[in-house]
This record gives C-alpha cells, sequence and structure tokens, in this order.
C-alpha cells in the first residue's frame, strides 16, 4: 500500500503539475527584460551619458550585454543542472534517494526567487539621478551583505561573496527544504541538513574559492 502524503507534499506536487517549457520561456523572457531595464540605467547614470553614448564609448557595453542575454537560458539550465546533481548527491551521501528528475523541475520553479532581486534593484533606482555613480546601480544586491556593509567599504574581492548571502538565498534554501520534504518522505529537520550538505556547503567552497583566486 503507498504512503500516504502529507498536506505539504500533496500542495507541493500540485503547486509543481504545469507546463515546465512555457514557464521556462516566460521566466527566461522576464529576466533578459528586467536586465535590459537595469542597463539602461546604468548607462544613464554615467556622467554626460548621451554625448558619450554619440562618440561609441558604449558599444563594448552593448556587446558585452547582448551576449549576456543570449546566454541567460544556457545560463539558467546550467545552474539547474548543477544545483539538482549537488542536492541529488547530498541526499544520496545522507542515505536518501530522490529522482534526479523531480529535483531539476524543483530548480526550474524555485529559480523564480531570484528574479525579485533583479526587479527590486530595477525600482529603487528606476530614476537614476538618485544614484551617486553607475557603480552603485551596478554593485546594489538588496537585502544582502553587501548593501548593508556598502559596496564602496568592501575590497573588490569580497563583493561577489557578500553579495551572494542575502534574503533570497536563505528563502531559496527555505524552498528547498520543503522539496527534499516533499520528494524524499523525510522530516523538515533531515531535508534541510540535505540542503546544507548539496547547497550550502558547495555554495561555501565555492565562494571561498572566489575570494582567493581573485586578483585586482
Amino acid at each position: 500500500m503507498p504512503k500516504e502524503l502529507s498536506p505539504l507534499t500533496q500542495r507541493v506536487r500540485d503547486s509543481l503539475d504545469f507546463d515546465k517549457r512555457i514557464y521556462f520561456f516566460l521566466l527566461v523572457l522576464l529576466l533578459i527584460f528586467i536586465r535590459y531595464l537595469t542597463n539602461e540605467l546604468i548607462l544613464e547614470a554615467v556622467p554626460n551619458s548621451e554625448e558619450v553614448k554619440e562618440q561609441g564609448a558604449f558599444t563594448f557595453f552593448y556587446i558585452y550585454s547582448t551576449l549576456g542575454y543570449l546566454w541567460t537560458p544556457f545560463e539558467l539550465l546550467w545552474k539547474f543542472t548543477l544545483i539538482a546533481f549537488l542536492l541529488w548527491l547530498g541526499a544520496f551521501i545522507l542515505g536518501y534517494k530522490i529522482p534526479y528528475k523531480d529535483l531539476w523541475k524543483f530548480a526550474l520553479v524555485a529559480e523564480v526567487i531570484f528574479i525579485f532581486p533583479e526587479l527590486i534593484r530595477f525600482l529603487v533606482y528606476i530614476n537614476p539621478e538618485t544614484a551617486d555613480s553607475f557603480t552603485e546601480i551596478k554593485e546594489y544586491r538588496p537585502l544582502s551583505l553587501l548593501s548593508l556593509i556598502g559596496y564602496e567599504n568592501v575590497a573588490p574581492r569580497l563583493r561577489y561573496p557578500l553579495a551572494s548571502i542575502n534574503f533570497f538565498e536563505l528563502l531559496y534554501m527555505v524552498l528547498w527544504t520543503i522539496g527534499i520534504h516533499s520528494f524524499s518522505g523525510q522530516n523538515l529537520k533531515k531535508s534541510a541538513l540535505v540542503v546544507f550538505v548539496g547547497y550550502v556547503i558547495p555554495m561555501a567552497i565555492w565562494l571561498t574559492w572566489f575570494v582567493l583566486v581573485y586578483r585586482d
């Protein structure tokens, strides 16, 4: 007789029952759109931006930004694949069996959390004149340690790690704890341990490595 699903597990599984292809397409479009608008704000914050633009000084920025837009879907697919694998591996190490396919689908859905910091950054600087410089817009990461300390008070090699420690990452981990609980049947405490082993530890290793190899 199959094990009866908990109300939380049933709600999670029901919420994942939709066309993931359309969702992914909309997610990519929304992310590119917000990043495009934010990049335009960054350019407007550059002193004498119109004059500089006419001189063609922004050509490299436009090329780099366009490549970033084109790379967005592949960036997301790689991220989903890597995170799903790390959490599958974390569950395996702790003795739990979770279908990799379910983890990948959940990674796709949970990514919507990271739309919010992109959107907040755009809304905060929707009037670029409020920024002291274009760098302020570029480096702003809402609800992060970097924004709390101030990017100007932090060495360049520490900006990315401090920006990565933020409220949205914590919320992402909570979502993954619920997801692991739903797919593995383990309690929330054991599910949180899977997230710690499969996500928090690899992230800490990556950020530490970044700081060690960074060159100004």
